[in-house]
Protein backbone atom coordinates (compact mmCIF):
# COMPACT_ATOMS: atom_id res chain seq x y z
CA UNK A 1 0.00 0.00 0.00
CA UNK A 2 3.22 2.19 -0.12
CA UNK A 3 1.08 3.74 -3.53
CA UNK A 4 -1.78 4.48 -1.44
CA UNK A 5 0.29 6.55 1.19
CA UNK A 6 2.01 8.44 -1.80
CA UNK A 7 -1.31 8.77 -3.33
CA UNK A 8 -2.56 10.83 0.02
CA UNK A 9 0.31 13.39 0.03
CA UNK A 10 0.14 13.85 -3.93
CA UNK A 11 1.10 17.26 -4.28
CA UNK A 12 -0.60 17.06 -8.01
CA UNK A 13 -3.88 16.28 -6.33
CA UNK A 14 -6.56 19.41 -6.50
CA UNK A 15 -6.15 21.58 -3.13
CA UNK A 16 -9.59 20.62 -1.00
CA UNK A 17 -9.91 16.99 -3.14
CA UNK A 18 -9.51 14.28 -0.91
CA UNK A 19 -7.75 10.55 -1.82
CA UNK A 20 -9.74 7.55 -2.05
CA UNK A 21 -10.14 5.42 1.32
CA UNK A 22 -9.64 2.39 -1.19
CA UNK A 23 -9.00 0.74 -3.84
CA UNK A 24 -12.99 0.02 -4.47
CA UNK A 25 -14.01 3.16 -2.66
CA UNK A 26 -15.53 5.69 -5.64
CA UNK A 27 -13.80 9.35 -6.17
CA UNK A 28 -14.85 12.05 -4.09
CA UNK A 29 -17.51 14.49 -5.92
CA UNK A 30 -15.29 17.25 -6.98
CA UNK A 31 -15.27 20.48 -4.91
CA UNK A 32 -16.57 23.57 -5.85
CA UNK A 33 -14.49 25.29 -7.94
CA UNK A 34 -12.25 27.63 -5.95
CA UNK A 35 -9.02 29.60 -7.92
CA UNK A 36 -6.07 28.56 -5.46
CA UNK A 37 -2.46 29.99 -5.68
CA UNK A 38 0.73 27.90 -6.57
CA UNK A 39 3.54 27.79 -4.32
CA UNK A 40 5.83 30.93 -4.82
CA UNK A 41 8.85 28.64 -5.88
CA UNK A 42 6.71 27.39 -8.88
CA UNK A 43 5.95 30.92 -9.91
CA UNK A 44 7.46 32.41 -12.78
CA UNK A 45 7.79 36.14 -12.10
CA UNK A 46 10.10 39.09 -12.93
CA UNK A 47 12.72 38.75 -10.59
CA UNK A 48 13.05 42.64 -10.73
CA UNK A 49 9.46 43.20 -9.69
CA UNK A 50 9.76 40.63 -6.93
CA UNK A 51 10.35 41.66 -3.44
CA UNK A 52 13.92 40.96 -1.51
CA UNK A 53 16.14 41.97 0.91
CA UNK A 54 18.45 43.16 -1.41
CA UNK A 55 15.97 45.74 -3.72
CA UNK A 56 13.69 47.30 -0.37
CA UNK A 57 15.79 50.60 -1.55
CA UNK A 58 13.78 50.52 -5.49
CA UNK A 59 10.75 52.21 -6.03
CA UNK A 60 7.79 49.65 -6.12
CA UNK A 61 4.30 52.24 -6.35
CA UNK A 62 3.22 54.00 -9.62
CA UNK A 63 2.26 57.38 -9.97
CA UNK A 64 1.52 59.55 -13.02
CA UNK A 65 4.27 61.67 -14.73
CA UNK A 66 2.23 64.63 -13.64
CA UNK A 67 2.94 63.72 -10.13
CA UNK A 68 6.28 63.65 -9.69
CA UNK A 69 6.95 66.87 -11.38
CA UNK A 70 4.69 68.09 -9.43
CA UNK A 71 6.74 67.41 -6.05
CA UNK A 72 9.72 67.82 -8.01
CA UNK A 73 9.97 69.93 -11.05
CA UNK A 74 11.39 73.22 -9.35
CA UNK A 75 13.75 71.69 -7.52
CA UNK A 76 15.05 69.70 -10.68
CA UNK A 77 15.37 72.88 -13.09
CA UNK A 78 16.52 74.91 -10.24
CA UNK A 79 19.88 71.88 -9.73
CA UNK A 80 20.35 71.57 -13.25
CA UNK A 81 20.46 75.69 -13.88
CA UNK A 82 23.08 75.62 -11.43
CA UNK A 83 24.92 73.05 -13.03
CA UNK A 84 24.59 74.61 -16.62
CA UNK A 85 26.20 77.79 -15.10
CA UNK A 86 28.65 76.62 -13.15
CA UNK A 87 29.76 72.87 -13.53
CA UNK A 88 31.97 72.78 -16.67
CA UNK A 89 30.46 69.42 -18.30
CA UNK A 90 27.49 71.20 -17.93
CA UNK A 91 28.20 74.07 -19.38
CA UNK A 92 29.64 72.18 -22.22
CA UNK A 93 26.36 70.10 -22.66
CA UNK A 94 24.54 72.88 -22.91
CA UNK A 95 27.07 74.06 -25.87
CA UNK A 96 27.10 71.05 -27.25
CA UNK A 97 23.26 70.80 -28.14
CA UNK A 98 23.06 74.54 -29.31
CA UNK A 99 26.42 73.06 -31.56
CA UNK A 100 24.87 70.51 -33.02
CA UNK A 101 21.46 71.31 -33.01
CA UNK A 102 21.57 74.64 -34.51
CA UNK A 103 25.18 75.62 -35.89
CA UNK A 104 26.61 78.45 -36.24
CA UNK A 105 24.02 78.98 -40.03
CA UNK A 106 21.01 78.14 -38.63
CA UNK A 107 18.64 75.65 -39.95
CA UNK A 108 17.99 76.65 -44.03
CA UNK A 109 14.46 77.08 -45.20
CA UNK A 110 13.68 75.75 -48.64
CA UNK A 111 10.65 77.08 -50.34
CA UNK A 112 9.04 74.21 -52.55
CA UNK A 113 6.09 75.70 -54.32
CA UNK A 114 5.37 74.24 -57.85
CA UNK A 115 3.77 74.87 -61.15
CA UNK A 116 1.07 72.02 -61.96
CA UNK A 117 0.68 72.03 -65.99
CA UNK A 118 -1.17 69.73 -68.01
CA UNK A 119 -0.13 68.53 -71.59
CA UNK A 120 -2.40 67.93 -73.61
CA UNK A 121 -0.26 66.71 -76.49
CA UNK A 122 1.35 64.03 -73.70
CA UNK A 123 -1.63 62.94 -71.98
CA UNK A 124 -0.59 63.31 -68.67
CA UNK A 125 0.35 66.63 -66.01
CA UNK A 126 3.59 68.07 -65.44
CA UNK A 127 5.07 69.63 -62.24
CA UNK A 128 7.69 72.07 -61.91
CA UNK A 129 9.03 74.34 -59.57
CA UNK A 130 8.12 77.96 -59.08
CA UNK A 131 11.52 79.13 -58.88
CA UNK A 132 10.49 82.98 -59.35
CA UNK A 133 8.21 82.00 -55.79
CA UNK A 134 10.65 80.28 -53.81
CA UNK A 135 13.59 82.82 -54.35
CA UNK A 136 10.60 85.48 -53.29
CA UNK A 137 9.76 83.24 -50.18
CA UNK A 138 12.99 82.66 -49.14
CA UNK A 139 14.22 86.58 -49.76
CA UNK A 140 11.62 88.05 -47.31
CA UNK A 141 11.92 85.22 -45.13
CA UNK A 142 15.82 86.08 -44.77
CA UNK A 143 14.90 89.61 -44.31
CA UNK A 144 12.32 88.37 -41.05
CA UNK A 145 15.02 86.69 -39.74
CA UNK A 146 17.38 89.16 -39.53
CA UNK A 147 18.02 90.51 -35.68
CA UNK A 148 16.11 93.09 -34.69
CA UNK A 149 12.62 92.03 -36.60
CA UNK A 150 11.52 88.52 -35.81
CA UNK A 151 12.10 89.01 -32.76
CA UNK A 152 10.30 91.55 -30.58
CA UNK A 153 12.82 92.86 -28.16
CA UNK A 154 14.98 93.59 -31.05
CA UNK A 155 17.56 91.55 -29.23
CA UNK A 156 17.96 88.44 -31.28
CA UNK A 157 17.90 87.33 -34.99
CA UNK A 158 15.88 83.86 -35.76
CA UNK A 159 19.07 82.02 -35.41
CA UNK A 160 19.65 83.50 -32.05
CA UNK A 161 16.47 82.59 -31.21
CA UNK A 162 17.01 79.22 -32.35
CA UNK A 163 19.99 78.38 -30.58
CA UNK A 164 18.40 80.07 -27.40
CA UNK A 165 15.82 77.79 -27.81
CA UNK A 166 17.67 74.73 -27.81
CA UNK A 167 19.81 75.71 -24.82
CA UNK A 168 16.53 76.33 -22.85
CA UNK A 169 14.53 73.44 -23.90
CA UNK A 170 17.56 71.20 -22.74
CA UNK A 171 18.54 72.90 -19.64
CA UNK A 172 14.89 73.75 -18.42
CA UNK A 173 13.34 70.69 -20.32
CA UNK A 174 10.84 73.21 -21.79
CA UNK A 175 10.83 76.27 -23.79
CA UNK A 176 8.09 79.10 -23.84
CA UNK A 177 7.54 81.12 -26.77
CA UNK A 178 4.69 83.99 -27.79
CA UNK A 179 3.19 84.44 -30.80
CA UNK A 180 2.62 87.90 -31.52
CA UNK A 181 0.65 89.36 -34.88
CA UNK A 182 0.03 92.92 -35.65
CA UNK A 183 0.63 95.47 -38.42
CA UNK A 184 2.88 97.63 -36.17
CA UNK A 185 5.35 94.74 -35.05
CA UNK A 186 7.15 94.61 -38.32
CA UNK A 187 6.54 94.72 -42.56
CA UNK A 188 5.67 91.41 -42.12
CA UNK A 189 3.14 91.88 -39.25
CA UNK A 190 4.76 88.78 -37.14
CA UNK A 191 7.38 88.17 -34.17
CA UNK A 192 8.25 86.17 -31.63
CA UNK A 193 9.10 86.32 -27.80
CA UNK A 194 10.94 84.17 -25.59
CA UNK A 195 9.86 83.87 -21.90
CA UNK A 196 11.23 82.62 -19.21
CA UNK A 197 9.36 78.76 -18.58
CA UNK A 198 8.98 80.03 -14.79
CA UNK A 199 6.21 82.52 -15.89
CA UNK A 200 4.35 78.95 -16.10
CA UNK A 201 4.25 78.40 -12.59
CA UNK A 202 4.12 74.51 -11.39
CA UNK A 203 2.02 74.99 -8.47
CA UNK A 204 -1.02 77.08 -10.08
CA UNK A 205 -3.65 73.82 -10.45
CA UNK A 206 -7.53 75.13 -10.73
CA UNK A 207 -10.60 74.06 -11.71
CA UNK A 208 -12.41 76.33 -14.09
CA UNK A 209 -16.02 77.02 -14.52
CA UNK A 210 -16.10 75.78 -18.04
CA UNK A 211 -15.33 72.11 -17.24
CA UNK A 212 -11.95 72.64 -17.85
CA UNK A 213 -8.86 71.88 -15.62
CA UNK A 214 -6.01 74.19 -15.35
CA UNK A 215 -2.61 71.65 -14.44
CA UNK A 216 0.85 73.18 -13.26
CA UNK A 217 -0.30 76.47 -15.65
CA UNK A 218 -1.66 74.55 -18.19
CA UNK A 219 -4.93 74.91 -19.26
CA UNK A 220 -7.04 71.37 -20.75
CA UNK A 221 -10.05 70.13 -21.76
CA UNK A 222 -11.56 66.74 -21.58
CA UNK A 223 -9.39 65.36 -24.16
CA UNK A 224 -6.38 66.58 -22.06
CA UNK A 225 -5.63 69.37 -25.39
CA UNK A 226 -3.83 72.31 -24.02
CA UNK A 227 -6.65 75.29 -24.69
CA UNK A 228 -5.00 78.60 -22.87
CA UNK A 229 -1.67 78.57 -20.48
CA UNK A 230 -1.80 81.10 -17.44
CA UNK A 231 1.74 83.30 -17.49
CA UNK A 232 2.42 85.25 -14.68
CA UNK A 233 3.18 89.09 -15.83
CA UNK A 234 6.68 89.12 -14.41
CA UNK A 235 9.09 86.16 -12.78
CA UNK A 236 7.94 85.44 -9.68
CA UNK A 237 11.15 86.31 -7.71
CA UNK A 238 11.35 89.35 -9.63
CA UNK A 239 11.39 92.31 -6.94
CA UNK A 240 12.18 96.24 -7.60
CA UNK A 241 10.19 99.07 -8.33
CA UNK A 242 8.79 98.26 -11.57
CA UNK A 243 7.98 94.74 -10.44
CA UNK A 244 3.64 94.66 -9.97
CA UNK A 245 2.43 93.52 -6.12
CA UNK A 246 0.96 90.58 -5.64
CA UNK A 247 0.40 87.16 -8.20
CA UNK A 248 -0.94 88.77 -11.70
CA UNK A 249 -1.54 86.27 -14.06
CA UNK A 250 -3.12 86.51 -17.88
CA UNK A 251 -4.81 83.45 -19.66
CA UNK A 252 -3.16 83.47 -23.06
CA UNK A 253 -4.71 81.48 -25.38
CA UNK A 254 -2.89 77.99 -26.69
CA UNK A 255 -3.07 79.60 -30.57
CA UNK A 256 -0.79 82.17 -29.30
CA UNK A 257 2.12 80.07 -27.35
CA UNK A 258 4.79 77.55 -28.29
CA UNK A 259 5.20 75.50 -25.20
CA UNK A 260 7.73 73.08 -27.03
CA UNK A 261 9.40 69.92 -24.98
CA UNK A 262 9.99 66.38 -25.70
CA UNK A 263 7.43 63.94 -24.14
CA UNK A 264 8.70 60.76 -22.72
CA UNK A 265 5.60 59.44 -20.99
CA UNK A 266 1.89 59.76 -22.13
CA UNK A 267 -0.46 62.42 -20.54
CA UNK A 268 2.80 64.24 -19.55
CA UNK A 269 1.72 68.51 -19.06
CA UNK A 270 5.08 69.71 -18.81
CA UNK A 271 8.71 68.58 -19.91
CA UNK A 272 11.55 68.63 -17.33
CA UNK A 273 14.91 68.93 -18.15
CA UNK A 274 17.35 66.36 -20.15
CA UNK A 275 20.18 66.29 -17.86
CA UNK A 276 17.80 65.03 -14.82
CA UNK A 277 19.43 61.79 -14.53
CA UNK A 278 22.93 63.21 -14.47
CA UNK A 279 21.91 65.80 -11.99
CA UNK A 280 23.48 64.00 -9.05
CA UNK A 281 26.52 61.86 -10.32
CA UNK A 282 27.29 66.35 -11.85
CA UNK A 283 27.23 67.30 -8.70
CA UNK A 284 28.92 64.83 -6.62
CA UNK A 285 32.04 64.98 -9.22
CA UNK A 286 31.81 68.35 -9.08
CA UNK A 287 32.32 68.70 -5.40
CA UNK A 288 34.92 65.67 -5.37
CA UNK A 289 36.68 67.38 -8.34
CA UNK A 290 36.65 70.47 -5.59
CA UNK A 291 37.89 68.82 -2.65
CA UNK A 292 40.70 66.79 -4.49
CA UNK A 293 41.97 70.20 -6.10
CA UNK A 294 42.49 71.81 -2.46
CA UNK A 295 43.96 68.62 -1.14
CA UNK A 296 46.50 68.96 -3.94
CA UNK A 297 46.95 72.19 -2.82
CA UNK A 298 47.60 71.64 1.24
CA UNK A 299 49.94 68.64 -0.27
CA UNK A 300 51.62 71.17 -1.55
CA UNK A 301 52.24 73.19 0.67
CA UNK A 302 53.76 72.80 4.15
CA UNK A 303 51.23 72.13 6.61
CA UNK A 304 51.58 71.48 10.17
CA UNK A 305 50.70 71.89 14.36
CA UNK A 306 53.55 73.17 16.55
CA UNK A 307 53.77 70.16 19.14
CA UNK A 308 55.57 70.31 22.56
CA UNK A 309 55.89 67.83 24.92
CA UNK A 310 54.87 69.18 28.14
CA UNK A 311 51.60 70.84 26.49
CA UNK A 312 52.75 74.23 27.13
CA UNK A 313 52.16 76.87 24.25
CA UNK A 314 54.12 78.84 22.42
CA UNK A 315 55.46 82.40 23.23
CA UNK A 316 53.54 85.02 23.28
CA UNK A 317 50.20 83.09 23.31
CA UNK A 318 47.64 83.48 25.99
CA UNK A 319 46.22 80.96 28.56
CA UNK A 320 43.42 79.23 26.92
CA UNK A 321 44.26 79.95 23.34
CA UNK A 322 44.20 77.13 20.81
CA UNK A 323 47.52 75.31 19.97
CA UNK A 324 48.19 77.73 16.36
CA UNK A 325 48.74 76.15 12.98
CA UNK A 326 50.99 77.12 10.97
CA UNK A 327 50.77 77.10 6.96
CA UNK A 328 53.97 77.80 4.68
CA UNK A 329 53.76 80.64 2.39
CA UNK A 330 54.95 78.95 -1.72
CA UNK A 331 58.64 79.56 -1.80
CA UNK A 332 59.25 79.98 2.90
CA UNK A 333 59.21 78.21 5.45
CA UNK A 334 58.62 79.34 9.15
CA UNK A 335 61.29 79.05 11.80
CA UNK A 336 59.86 76.37 14.49
CA UNK A 337 59.75 78.08 18.12
CA UNK A 338 61.90 77.36 20.88
CA UNK A 339 61.40 73.97 22.07
CA UNK A 340 58.43 72.81 19.87
CA UNK A 341 58.52 70.58 16.91
CA UNK A 342 56.66 70.44 13.74
CA UNK A 343 54.06 67.77 13.48
CA UNK A 344 53.58 67.49 9.49
CA UNK A 345 50.06 67.23 8.01
CA UNK A 346 50.45 65.34 4.49
CA UNK A 347 47.71 64.98 2.16
CA UNK A 348 47.21 61.76 0.13
CA UNK A 349 45.13 63.17 -2.40
CA UNK A 350 44.69 63.30 -5.36
CA UNK A 351 45.54 59.28 -5.64
CA UNK A 352 46.32 57.39 -8.68
CA UNK A 353 43.03 56.32 -9.08
CA UNK A 354 41.61 59.78 -8.83
CA UNK A 355 41.53 60.42 -13.00
CA UNK A 356 40.57 56.66 -13.71
CA UNK A 357 37.45 57.11 -10.96
CA UNK A 358 36.67 60.47 -13.18
CA UNK A 359 36.62 58.92 -16.63
CA UNK A 360 34.27 56.09 -14.92
CA UNK A 361 31.62 58.84 -13.86
CA UNK A 362 32.18 60.81 -16.80
CA UNK A 363 30.99 58.07 -18.99
CA UNK A 364 27.84 57.70 -16.62
CA UNK A 365 27.19 61.11 -16.98
CA UNK A 366 27.45 61.31 -21.01
CA UNK A 367 25.78 57.99 -20.81
CA UNK A 368 22.68 59.80 -19.52
CA UNK A 369 23.29 62.78 -21.37
CA UNK A 370 23.17 60.72 -24.41
CA UNK A 371 26.71 61.96 -25.56
CA UNK A 372 29.92 60.58 -26.13
CA UNK A 373 32.21 60.58 -23.50
CA UNK A 374 35.05 61.71 -25.65
CA UNK A 375 32.90 64.91 -26.73
CA UNK A 376 31.78 66.02 -23.19
CA UNK A 377 35.17 64.99 -21.51
CA UNK A 378 36.86 66.57 -24.44
CA UNK A 379 39.75 63.50 -23.98
CA UNK A 380 40.69 61.88 -27.23
CA UNK A 381 43.21 59.99 -25.28
CA UNK A 382 43.16 56.18 -26.86
CA UNK A 383 40.93 56.88 -29.56
CA UNK A 384 41.01 55.61 -32.97
CA UNK A 385 39.54 56.18 -36.31
CA UNK A 386 37.21 53.69 -35.64
CA UNK A 387 36.18 54.08 -32.33
CA UNK A 388 35.62 57.51 -32.59
CA UNK A 389 33.38 57.21 -35.30
CA UNK A 390 31.15 54.20 -34.09
CA UNK A 391 30.34 56.69 -31.41
CA UNK A 392 29.93 59.64 -33.46
CA UNK A 393 27.39 57.72 -35.41
CA UNK A 394 24.99 57.04 -31.93
CA UNK A 395 25.90 60.87 -31.02
CA UNK A 396 24.60 62.25 -34.22
CA UNK A 397 22.02 60.12 -34.68
CA UNK A 398 20.43 61.71 -31.54
CA UNK A 399 20.96 65.54 -32.16
CA UNK A 400 18.86 64.49 -35.85
CA UNK A 401 15.99 63.45 -33.66
CA UNK A 402 16.28 66.42 -31.54
CA UNK A 403 16.39 68.33 -35.18
CA UNK A 404 13.01 66.73 -36.57
CA UNK A 405 11.36 67.61 -33.46
CA UNK A 406 12.24 71.44 -33.34
CA UNK A 407 11.24 71.21 -37.14
CA UNK A 408 7.80 69.72 -36.53
CA UNK A 409 7.03 72.02 -33.08
CA UNK A 410 8.53 74.90 -33.52
CA UNK A 411 9.87 75.72 -37.32
CA UNK A 412 6.92 74.82 -39.15
CA UNK A 413 4.28 76.34 -36.95
CA UNK A 414 6.37 79.86 -37.67
CA UNK A 415 6.78 79.72 -41.19
CA UNK A 416 2.87 79.40 -41.96
CA UNK A 417 2.48 81.96 -39.36
CA UNK A 418 4.64 84.16 -40.70
CA UNK A 419 3.49 83.35 -44.05
CA UNK A 420 0.20 84.09 -43.53
CA UNK A 421 0.57 87.23 -41.84
CA UNK A 422 3.35 88.28 -44.69
CA UNK A 423 0.86 87.41 -47.50
CA UNK A 424 -2.11 89.09 -45.78
CA UNK A 425 -0.15 92.54 -45.90
CA UNK A 426 1.63 91.72 -49.39
CA UNK A 427 5.52 92.11 -47.70
CA UNK A 428 6.17 89.09 -50.22
CA UNK A 429 7.63 90.80 -53.58
CA UNK A 430 8.97 88.66 -56.77
CA UNK A 431 11.49 89.82 -58.68
CA UNK A 432 9.36 92.04 -60.78
CA UNK A 433 7.99 93.96 -58.10
CA UNK A 434 4.54 91.89 -57.97
CA UNK A 435 3.19 90.56 -54.39
CA UNK A 436 2.69 86.77 -54.08
CA UNK A 437 -1.01 86.37 -53.76
CA UNK A 438 -2.90 85.85 -50.46
CA UNK A 439 -5.33 83.33 -52.37
CA UNK A 440 -2.30 81.05 -53.39
CA UNK A 441 -1.47 80.30 -49.40
CA UNK A 442 -1.72 76.40 -49.51
CA UNK A 443 0.69 76.44 -52.46
CA UNK A 444 3.53 79.15 -51.19
CA UNK A 445 3.35 76.78 -47.50
CA UNK A 446 5.08 74.13 -49.38
CA UNK A 447 8.96 73.60 -47.61
CA UNK A 448 11.34 72.13 -45.81
CA UNK A 449 13.80 72.86 -43.10
CA UNK A 450 17.85 71.60 -43.41
CA UNK A 451 19.58 71.35 -39.96
CA UNK A 452 22.98 71.59 -39.84
CA UNK A 453 25.58 68.21 -40.83
CA UNK A 454 28.88 67.40 -40.35
CA UNK A 455 32.07 66.72 -41.64
CA UNK A 456 33.59 63.58 -40.79
CA UNK A 457 37.72 63.17 -39.74
CA UNK A 458 38.38 61.65 -43.28
CA UNK A 459 36.07 63.63 -45.56
CA UNK A 460 38.15 62.61 -48.89
CA UNK A 461 36.62 58.59 -47.90
CA UNK A 462 32.84 59.86 -47.90
CA UNK A 463 33.30 62.27 -50.83
CA UNK A 464 34.29 59.01 -53.07
CA UNK A 465 31.53 56.50 -51.58
CA UNK A 466 29.45 59.48 -52.18
CA UNK A 467 30.42 59.89 -55.70
CA UNK A 468 30.49 56.34 -56.29
CA UNK A 469 26.74 56.14 -54.70
CA UNK A 470 25.65 58.58 -57.07
CA UNK A 471 27.12 57.04 -60.83
CA UNK A 472 26.00 53.61 -59.50
CA UNK A 473 22.61 55.12 -59.23
CA UNK A 474 22.39 54.11 -55.39
CA UNK A 475 21.85 57.97 -54.62
CA UNK A 476 21.01 61.37 -55.81
CA UNK A 477 22.98 64.47 -55.58
CA UNK A 478 20.16 66.30 -53.92
CA UNK A 479 20.30 63.30 -51.02
CA UNK A 480 23.97 63.71 -50.85
CA UNK A 481 23.96 67.99 -50.78
CA UNK A 482 21.14 67.71 -47.76
CA UNK A 483 23.90 65.06 -46.21
CA UNK A 484 25.94 67.93 -45.64
CA UNK A 485 23.64 70.24 -44.78
CA UNK A 486 23.53 72.51 -48.04
CA UNK A 487 20.00 73.30 -50.58
CA UNK A 488 21.19 71.64 -54.03
CA UNK A 489 19.67 74.63 -55.79
CA UNK A 490 21.72 76.90 -54.15
CA UNK A 491 24.75 74.77 -54.93
CA UNK A 492 24.20 74.83 -58.32
CA UNK A 493 23.28 78.56 -58.57
CA UNK A 494 27.07 79.02 -56.60
CA UNK A 495 28.92 76.73 -58.98
CA UNK A 496 26.80 78.17 -62.44
CA UNK A 497 27.76 81.96 -61.02
CA UNK A 498 31.37 80.77 -60.21
CA UNK A 499 31.71 79.24 -63.71
CA UNK A 500 30.49 82.80 -65.25
CA UNK A 501 32.87 84.80 -62.84
CA UNK A 502 35.35 82.75 -64.85
CA UNK A 503 34.66 83.14 -68.26
CA UNK A 504 33.85 87.17 -67.37
CA UNK A 505 37.45 87.35 -66.19
CA UNK A 506 39.21 84.77 -69.18
CA UNK A 507 40.75 82.64 -66.58
CA UNK A 508 42.41 79.07 -67.16
CA UNK A 509 41.33 77.09 -63.94
CA UNK A 510 43.22 73.73 -63.79
CA UNK A 511 41.56 70.35 -63.64
CA UNK A 512 41.74 70.31 -59.72
CA UNK A 513 39.10 73.39 -59.28
CA UNK A 514 36.71 72.14 -62.55
CA UNK A 515 33.75 70.64 -60.71
CA UNK A 516 33.69 66.81 -61.54
CA UNK A 517 31.51 65.29 -64.09
CA UNK A 518 29.24 62.04 -63.30
CA UNK A 519 30.39 59.38 -65.23
CA UNK A 520 27.58 56.82 -66.61
CA UNK A 521 27.14 53.57 -63.75
CA UNK A 522 27.74 51.29 -67.03
CA UNK A 523 31.63 51.58 -67.28
CA UNK A 524 31.35 48.21 -69.97
CA UNK A 525 30.81 50.60 -72.28
CA UNK A 526 33.33 49.98 -75.42
CA UNK A 527 33.04 53.74 -76.41
CA UNK A 528 35.35 56.21 -74.08
CA UNK A 529 33.93 59.32 -72.38
CA UNK A 530 34.17 62.73 -74.62
CA UNK A 531 36.96 64.64 -72.85
CA UNK A 532 35.49 68.25 -73.90
CA UNK A 533 32.15 67.28 -72.50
Amino acid sequence: MAWYHHLLRNPFLPSGSAAPTALTDPAPAPASPQVTRPHSSRVRSFAAGTPSRLTAGLVSANSSLDSDLLVSLNTLRARSRHLTQNNPYGVKYLAMVSANVVGHQGFTLQARCSESKYLKTKAKLVVTPDNIANRALEAAFAVWSERGTCEVTGKHSFADLCRLFARTVAGDGEVLVRRLRGKTLNAFGYALQILDIDRLEVNYNAQQANGNIVRMGVEIDTYGRPVAYWLRGTHPNDSGPGVGVGVQRERVPAADIFHCFIASRPEQRRGYPWMAAAIESLYHLGELDQSALVAARKGADTLGFFVSPDGSLPNGAGEGADPPIEVSVAGTFDTLPEGYDLRAYESQYPSAVYGEYVKANLRRVASALGVSYNGLANDLEGVNFSSIRAGLLEERELWMQIQDWMIDAFLIPVYRDWLQMALGLGAVVMENGSALPAAKYDKFAVHTWQGRRWPWVDPLKDIEAAISAVNAGLDSPQRQAAEQGRDIEDVLDDISAFQAMVKEKGIVLSSAVVPPKFQPADSSSTNPPNANQ
